[in-house]
This record gives structure tokens, sequence and C-alpha cells, in this order.
């Protein structure tokens, strides 16, 4: 069985980190199976929302400390030209929206990919820490992303101290946005996924991507792009779709195109 799991029904995705057996720790296979998977989900034109899951009782332990060779991605180039943008939680571009359903402990790679996920569901038995620091290692891309989920003082509590906070106190800070009872995780994360599949596929992408190069481009420059971008997602043929649906009264039937 693969370390990293994908598997889509209908326009869902599900990618499943798969190492129960070491908590889903991510090792150097782990990291293979995890980015071909997320590949996979970018290239899958009927797959418009991806959530994420781990198998057993963690959702990912982080690093594995035991096997982690490989587990930040492998490079061809000297010792400075570290990996960048190679995998999900390090900046891939991602504009299909995502869902973590944590279902246990989320430490360092696991609570990374969590903080680059769109919306987050955690089960009451989800724990979160970034340990890093405990162990004389800085956190580095959790430390680019908590920033801007939370405020200042909660995400340094999270990366300074290496604490481990409870599901609740997720919620309470800002960075679970529901809490459910364990049994209804996977259920609240395709209802919220069916939810997100009513919007036509390409309008929730272009939305999504605008709400995100909006905050980073000064006003003018971002109004001009997303004008741009909703005029070239007014020629698909999904908006015809959706104008006439609209018209009809009916519902419409995207095709993602």
């Amino acid at each position: 069985m693969a370390a990293a799991t994908y598997e889509r029904s209908g326009n869902i995705a599900t990618i499943t980190y798969n190492r129960p057996e070491a908590l889903n720790a991510v090792n150097g296979e782990m990291r293979e199976c995890l980015n071909a998977a997320w590949t996979e989900f970018l290239a899958d034109d009927q797959a418009w929302v991806a959530i994420v899951t781990g198998a057993g009782r963690a959702f990912c332990a982080g690093a594995d400390m035991k096997d982690g060779t490989g587990s930040v991605g492998t490079f061809a180039g000297s010792f400075w030209e570290m990996p960048t943008i190679n995998s999900f939680e390090s900046g891939l571009e991602v504009w299909k929206p995502t869902i973590a359903a944590v279902n246990g402990p989320c430490v360092g790679y696991g609570f990374t990919a969590v903080a680059t996920c769109d919306f987050v569901i955690a089960s009451d038995q989800a724990t979160f820490a970034y340990p890093e620091v405990k162990i004389g290692i800085p956190t580095i891309v959790g430390a680019l992303r908590l920033p801007g989920r939370l405020a200042w003082a909660d995400a340094l509590e999270l990366l300074l101290t290496g604490d481990t906070i409870d599901a609740e106190r997720a919620k309470e800070i800002g960075l679970a946005w529901r809490v459910v009872p364990h049994a209804d995780l996977l259920a609240e994360a395709n209802n919220l996924a069916e939810r997100l599949c009513q919007g036509a596929p390409l309008a929730v992408r272009a939305t999504k991507e605008m709400a995100y190069r909006g905050s980073q481009l000064p006003w003018t420059d971002a109004v001009r792009m997303g004008e741009t971008m909703r005029r070239y997602v007014q020629a698909t043929q999904d908006a015809s779709e959706g104008r006439a649906a609209f018209a009809e009264k009916r519902t419409p039937t995207w095709k993602g195109s």
C-alpha cells in the first residue's frame, strides 16, 4: 500500500497520509507519494475539491525521526540550492479548494499542510504542535504560514514554545474552523466538499486565487487582475450554463470548462 493515497469519488478527491504504523510520519517514500497525489489532484479535471486526512489514529506525526531521508523532497543541485516550492506545504499553487480533516495528532509537516488548507475541520481527538524548537531545530515554512492565519501572539506561542494544543484551543484561536465528534469527521468534511462543488469550479478557483493574490498586490493592480480573470471565466461554457440555468430556474450542470 502506498504511503499516501489519492482517491476520487465524483468531484471530491481524498488524499490520505497512509503510514498508520508510524503515525503517518513523513519519510522519503511518503514525500514522493504526497507530491504525486497533489500533482494528480491538479491534473484531474474532474477533481474540484480535496480532503486531506490521515489513516489510523494520527493525522501526521511530522518528519520521521528514524527514517527522515528525503522527507523534505529530493533535488538536484548543490548544498545551497535547497528545495523551495516542491510540495503542497511549501507553496505548490493549488487554487481548487482544500479541506483538512484532522483526525488525531497533527505535528510538524502535518501541521504545515493543515495551515495550507482553506478549511480545517478537527476531530475532538485532534491535537496540534510544532515541537521542533524543543529538539533544537527551527520551524521554517510553518513560521511563514501560521502568522497569516492566526493572531501574532497565538502563532508565536505555538512556534516558539513547541507546546501542544487540543482541538478546542485550536478553534478558539482560529486555527480549526470547526470541531466535530471524531466519528463525524469525514462526513462533515464531505458535506462541506459537496457544498463547495455547487459553484462553477473555474469560478471558484478564480475567486480563491484572487482572495490570495489580492492580499499581495496593490489595490489597483489587484482589481485589474481580478477584472481580467472575470472576463476570462465569463467566456467559459460553465458561465453560459450558469446564466441559462438561472433563466430557466434549474440547477446548473457544471463541466469545469
